[in-house]
């Protein structure tokens, strides 16, 4: 087996049935494939989206009356006409079809210069700019109950892990009935399509990023500078300009419109004397470091790394042709990692920032989007030996939850991208997209004020990653950029840290059962406020926490947030304030964010401490009384249990627990804290 293979299955036997060209494959009760045989035959080969169609057996049956075939799979019943090959589900005592009316869609690719969608528009570019619902990929759920994904396009892999382009002439479709159960959906659909991976602990916590022709000496000072401010970092991002950009030859420059120099593998040593020093020392603080790719171009004459490439890849270096960038060449492929990349990661690159930005087609393989490629086999590539691996690139189509994470692009620094961007984030759970990473304070087009990057760097506090960047003309992004809310700016930073074992402990949750950490209202919560527009901003955060997120400007007397709470008693995490199930208009001042713990949370967290430190030996463990199980994770696996009945709390380490004290914190009650070492 190859560096890259790739291994699935069948569905079982008993399963399946064909009627002529067609077959109709019974993966589970709520998953049902519908597949018009192809020139070469049915397919059993994995593809972008799925890799495993080996459930456990279900009781399923099916008979064929006219062109309709009537099957029955459980106690679900579905009729599919194998001529238009549309299928019908009864659910919830209704007749019901997949529609693009009622699909409540799944995610998108870029939010490249988009204003937002949520609120009116006033001018003509913005009308046009504007991120739009058409733009939102299908999802796997439907307000109706049913939705359906046609497959048909989507590339096939070969055990050794190289792809192949279907026949067109075959149909592929499959059809997710799972009615209004989200999170047993979500977690059927990662069995269909691979899991979530883990994400490695310091992909958690902030992250620092620009655009910007830094030198090795200043960035190093502004590292030391968040030190001496004391707010934690725990990704230090490299962008483009670590490799030759601006001294490019003339005779190699392409024509495409990003300009001379995007693709590079050579270090600039005018900014960058001394690269593997710059890792130690990134490194030496507790830092991971990623650097940014544009790989379009190839490798030309004058990177360092030339020659050898033409000698893996049979090229004669005295001609000076560029290599030719092709991942659906083997030799091609493992030249680009083992001879541009791995150097790197030898010397202290922990992941790579994938910049695919040349469209979605390709002119070796027709149909081959070139970006879906990079993310399956630079995440694989990054796994080797047993990594915990990761990269950040941008989304390629349901499937791509298998190589997390995502970054959203180059929004505008307004409102209204930061309005859209909670609505976005927690829609993505319907495409099982759960790891996004948005430009926290915006990208491009003016430098924000003070309010806006202080509501912006608060919801990055409460996302799935909070990275800090912006573009080389903007105003960066650090707190003291911003002196009307710098302090309040640094101290959610420092929370976003001591948050880590609560965010690690969801990203286990979703690898291992498909529990997103941001996912929609309506995913736990069934009454008709979960599916109202206005709260369409508001999520859950975790098992534990309610987000209703800031997003509009202060006005002097005026609620600028509205949210709902479900059944239950809910508290302020900030002011301890309590709220019963209902409706509510407030203002929330700046120092403040509008987080709701539920009864008997549990919310583990670092304590506070100097330094970027991941280590979970120590924690301070906030109760919010009432009753609860939850489960803390750290990064061997290993766990705590936490037991709340009203204010009485039992906490159980597992054997090999790297916890060794906890500090339990009683909210809103007279219990003092409690002290427990191990």
């Amino acid at each position: 087996m190859g560096r890259f293979s790739m291994k699935t299955a069948p569905a079982r036997a008993g399963q399946a049935f064909v009627f002529g060209d067609i077959r109709i494959s019974v993966i589970t009760d709520r998953i049902i494939r519908v597949e018009k045989e192809a020139k070469n035959g049915f397919c059993d080969k994995a593809t972008q989206m799925v890799i495993c169609r080996n459930f456990a057996a279900v009781d399923a049956s099916a008979e064929k009356k006219g062109n309709t075939v009537f099957v029955t799979a459980g106690d679900k019943k579905y009729e599919i006409n194998i001529c238009t090959l549309t299928t019908t589900a009864v659910i919830n005592g209704r007749r019901v079809s997949p529609s693009a009316s009622t699909n409540l869609g799944g995610t998108a690719r870029t939010l490249d210069g988009t204003f937002g969608i949520l609120g009116s528009w006033k001018t003509d570019r913005e009308k046009k700019d504007r991120f739009c619902f058409e733009h939102m990929r299908k999802g796997i759920f439907s307000s109706n109950g049913i939705a359906e994904i046609d497959d048909s396009d989507s590339f096939l892999f070969n055990e050794d892990g190289s792809i192949e382009l279907r026949d067109e002439v075959g149909e592929d479709k499959y059809v997710f009935a799972f009615g209004d159960d989200y999170l047993g959906g979500l977690k059927e659909f990662y069995s269909l399509c691979g899991a979530t991976p883990v994400l490695p602990k310091y992909a958690l916590g902030n992250w620092w990023s620009r655009y910007h022709a830094y030198t090795q000496s200043e960035y190093l000072a502004l590292m030391k500078k968040f030190r001496e401010r004391n707010i934690p970092l725990t990704v230090a991002t490299i962008d483009m300009d670590w490799h030759i950009v601006r001294n490019v030859p003339r005779d190699v420059r392409p024509t495409v419109i990003q300009g001379a120099g995007w693709t590079g593998y050579t270090f600039e040593e005018k900014l960058f004397p001394d690269h593997k020093a710059f890792f130690d020392e990134l490194k030496s603080n507790g830092l991971a470091v990623t650097m940014n790719l544009h790989p379009h171009d190839g490798v030309r004459y004058f990177e360092k790394q030339y020659k050898e490439m033409c000698e893996a890849t049979g090229q004669n270096p005295d001609e000076k042709k560029p290599v030719r960038f092709n991942l659906t060449d083997p030799v091609f492929r493992d030249a680009y990692f083992d001879i541009l990349h791995h150097p790197y990661e030898n010397e202290g690159v922990d992941f790579w920032w994938i910049d695919w930005q040349q469209g979605t087609t390709s002119k070796i393989m027709h149909g081959l989007d070139p970006l879906w490629l990079l993310n399956h086999y630079h995440f694989l590539d990054n796994c080797r030996n047993g990594k915990t691996g990761m990269i950040l690139s941008r989304y390629a189509g349901l499937g791509s939850h298998r190589y997390p994470l995502g970054f959203s692009g180059d929004t505008f620094v307004c409102w209204k991208s930061l309005a859209l961007q909670p609505w976005f984030t927690a829609n993505a759970s319907n495409a099982g997209y759960t790891w996004w990473s948005h430009d926290i304070g915006g990208h491009v087009l003016n430098s924000g004020n003070n309010e806006l990057y202080l509501r912006w760097l608060q919801f990055g506090v409460f996302s799935p990653v909070n990275r800090l960047h912006s573009n080389n003309t903007s105003i960066s992004k650090e707190p003291w950029n911003f002196p009307k809310v710098q302090e309040k700016a640094e101290d959610f930073l420092r929370l976003r840290h001591r948050l880590l074992p609560y965010l690690y402990t969801a990203n286990i949750l979703t690898s291992r059962e498909g529990i997103p950490l941001v996912c929609p209202m309506y995913y736990r919560d069934k009454s008709e406020n979960a599916r109202n527009k206005k709260y369409a901003n508001e999520y859950y955060f975790g098992t534990e926490l309610i987000v209703a997120p800031v997003t509009q400007r202060t006005a002097k007397g005026r609620p600028n947030v509205r949210f709902y709470l479900p059944e239950g008693e809910w508290t302020d995490i900030f002011t301890g304030k309590k709220y019963s199930q209902g409706e509510y208009e407030i203002q929330c001042p700046l120092d403040r964010y509008p987080v709701f713990a539920k009864a008997g949370a549990v919310i583990p967290m670092l304590p506070e401490r100097e330094g970027n430190s991941q280590d979970f030996g120590e924690l301070f463990v906030r109760i919010f009384p009432g009753k609860n199980t939850y489960t803390l994770f750290d990064d061997d696996g290993e766990s705590v249990l936490f037991e709340v009945d009203g204010e009485n709390v039992t906490v159980t380490p597992s054997a090999r627990s790297k916890v060794r004290k906890i500090t339990l914190h009683f909210e809103n009650c007279e219990k003092k804290d409690e002290i427990l070492s191990f």
